[in-house]
């Protein structure tokens, strides 16, 4: 099986690379790849416009969908882990709701937009960021608790649905009492997007998600045990209650970022995980972590292609795009539910 696993990831390297690249030669305005190629090496070219659309657009753009894409596939599978449930995901439990709740209030009331955001200075970042994260949070210590007091998976996941209803209710009722431009905006900003990241605001975005990302990797040991049962896994000298508010942390802190920046992005935190589990056949962490973050940031990358038509210079909304890649898995997941083993 690790033979099989490190087959993957020259694979996935190579098509991450690949992706990455097709991200900067292929748009809705159309370039030359010589003339991309001598503006990464810094060269220049003839047409200014170009230079600011590579350099200063798909760039950022394109880096930004790489990390979103990792972190959400990794906050899905250390969520899936931790309940033993295939159908938990950041959005199904309604943390995505939380952290949208938490970027309403910033949006309707201080800003109107991250764009307008962002001509604040770090604080203005920091109040979208943490703002994002105290709703997500918010939502996953309710589920947290919850799944304490409920020991059935799929009243768990309805209990989710219901509380993403509640937060969904208070952002219409923000929405109803804003200003008709605030109410455009954040409706613009909920289509998802990944060229929400500036160049300036790029750093903190890697920042951020690099953290998050770190302490994933350093909860595989704690994942891997938790495989066993949380009894199995306290023998072990696993600290249960640690172990989770770690990976409430790490997912919510991974979830609100991206959030905050790219708005709400469904199925890929859901879909993803199953990608990565389908391929390798096996649950142990230590491969799963490192192939679900890099199938993560392939996915992302290939919506971030298909958002643009070809032909013409309309690019669709990213949510647009991401239920034709994670439905058919999800369906895919379900009907084949007995044939697959996923916490063995």
């Amino acid at each position: 099986m690790k033979k099989q696993a490190f087959l993957f990831y020259p694979f996935l390297f190579g098509l991450l690379l690949l992706l990455f690249a097709g991200g900067l030669v292929y748009g809705a305005v159309s370039i030359p790849l010589e003339s991309v190629v001598k503006i990464l090496s810094g060269e220049g070219t003839e047409r200014l416009a170009w230079q600011n659309i590579v350099l200063q657009s798909r760039l950022p753009q394109a880096v930004t969908a790489l990390l979103a894409g990792a972190s959400l596939a990794v906050s899905g599978l250390l969520l899936q882990t931790l309940f033993r449930n295939p159908l938990a995901g950041p959005s199904i439990l309604g943390i995505s709701d939380g952290a949208n709740l938490g970027v309403a209030a910033i949006m309707l009331y201080f800003g109107g937009s991250l764009s307008m955001v962002s001509d604040l200075p770090i604080s203005g970042y920091l109040a979208v960021i943490l703002a994002a994260f105290g709703g997500a949070a918010c939502i996953l210590g309710l589920i947290i608790y919850f799944s304490a007091k409920v020991k059935n998976n799929v009243m768990l996941l309805i209990i989710g649905i219901m509380i993403g209803y509640l937060a969904s209710s208070l952002i219409s009722v923000l929405n109803y009492y804003a200003s008709t431009d605030k109410v455009h905006a954040f409706v613009m900003w909920g289509l998802g997007n990944f060229s929400g990241v500036s160049l300036q605001q790029l750093p903190y975005f890697t920042g951020f998600t690099f953290a998050g990302l770190l302490l994933a990797i350093l909860l595989i040991k704690p994942l891997n045990a938790l495989l066993l049962g949380e009894m199995y896994a306290a023998n072990l000298g696993i600290k249960i209650k640690r172990t989770r508010i770690l990976i409430l942390l790490c997912t919510g802190l991974l979830t609100a970022t991206t959030t905050a920046f790219c708005g709400p992005i469904s199925f890929i935190g859901l879909a993803v995980p199953h990608v990565a589990r389908l391929m390798l056949g096996s649950s142990n962490h230590k491969m799963l972590v490192p192939v679900t973050l890099l199938t993560g940031s392939c996915i992302a990358l290939l919506c971030n292609l298909l958002m643009v038509l070809p032909g013409t210079n309309n690019i669709l909304p990213l949510n647009a795009v991401t239920p034709m890649l994670g439905a058919p898995v999800i369906i895919y997941v379900i009907v084949n539910r007995k044939n697959i083993q996923y916490f063995d």
